[in-house]
């Protein structure tokens, strides 16, 4: 059976969410989770769900928590008992084959790099966010992990990517955009126009640059661009959603026509909804660091948890990061 550490006490509404969303992936598939937090507090979460297999979930004591507000690196080294640093050394330990944490994504991303190392060829983590587009989903990457990027970091990004679409979303052939403020080659800062080139010289299938609102089109499989620029975009994107579905939700509610309307409809804006809702892709995959570590949404709800664990359990079964091992020295990526 394949285990799961899970940082049961990162998100807005762990551990009550995070507990009942991995709990739900054990009745799914063949996966065990090892539950990471107060084992008092934990325990009596899953004592909610007596119809659970008790060999399937396991504790890990874990006596501290890093917040939204702590400074990552500094609260790392003050707390060596929070949870994510329990979680990320049972992997290393071998005593899991993945993480998932909707905690602190800084922490995250620390402890992972602190306790796995990164893999050779790879300098930068990143975050891989599975977005929707007109056509099928894609990549966008990096989203938070690596703020601060040089050329050969995107091109990298670019190579794990392209790994992961094929695993994830099976594209035999990635096409690969670089984000910037315009299509020509010569648009964007100092670090887009050098990785521009450096794309273009790679075997990649590299289609040039990709303006913010072409994001979603679908023309591309996979969009790099530095951890910043993603995660406004990434964000910038929920909250658009967000909006939309209130709006729609107004106007479908406003009169009795359109509340009769929105009856019709409804199986309409339930695929909508599935379409868009970050949930369905549960977390992203920390790519780069040599361990696999699945990064959620702080607000994750079980069904996002679920579905997280779904995808560490898909990629441990694949071998994913040996996987990308390979493809990162066949590309003989430069280093920074």
């Amino acid at each position: 059976m394949i285990w799961i550490a899970i940082d049961a006490m990162g998100g807005d509404e762990a551990p009550h969410h995070i507990v009942d969303g991995a709990l739900a992936a054990t009745r799914h598939l063949d996966v065990g989770v090892t539950l990471v937090g107060p084992e008092r507090t934990l325990a009596e979460e899953v004592e909610r769900h007596p119809e659970v297999d008790p060999t399937r979930v396991r504790f890990a004591h874990a006596d501290a928590v890093i917040g939204m507000a702590d400074p990552p690196a500094a609260t790392l080294r003050r707390r060596p008992g929070a949870s994510i640093r329990v979680a990320v050394d049972l992997v290393a330990r071998g005593e899991a084959a993945a993480l998932f944490s909707a905690g602190h994504t800084g922490a995250t991303v620390i402890a992972a790099h602190g306790a796995f190392g990164m893999l050779p060829g790879a300098d930068r983590p990143a975050l891989a966010a599975t977005i929707p587009t007109r056509q099928q989903p894609a990549l966008l990457l990096d989203v938070g992990a690596s703020v601060e990027c040089r050329p050969s970091h995107l091109l990298q990004f670019a190579v794990m990517g392209s790994m992961y679409a094929r695993v994830a979303l099976g594209i035999d052939r990635p096409r690969v955009a670089l984000l910037s403020i315009g299509e020509e080659e010569t648009k964007g800062n100092e670090l887009t126009r050098d990785a521009y080139r450096l794309l273009k010289a790679s075997s990649l299938t590299f289609i040039g640059n990709l303006e913010a609102r072409d994001i979603y089109t679908g023309d591309a499989d996979v969009i790099v661009c530095d951890g910043f620029t993603g995660n406004i975009a990434l964000k910038t994107s929920e909250g658009l959603v967000e909006v939309v579905e209130e709006l729609l939700r107004e106007e479908l509610t406003s009169t009795y026509t359109m509340r009769l309307g929105s009856l019709l409809t409804r199986r309409t804006l339930r695929h909508f909804r599935r379409r868009v809702d970050y949930s369905e892709y549960g977390g992203a995959p920390l790519l780069g660091v040599a361990g696999l570590a699945i990064v959620g949404h702080g607000r994750s709800s079980p069904k996002a948890v679920r579905n997280a664990v779904a995808m560490a359990y898909r990629f441990a079964a694949s071998r994913f990061i040996e996987r990308v091992e390979r493809d990162i020295a066949a590309a003989a990526v430069p280093h920074a």
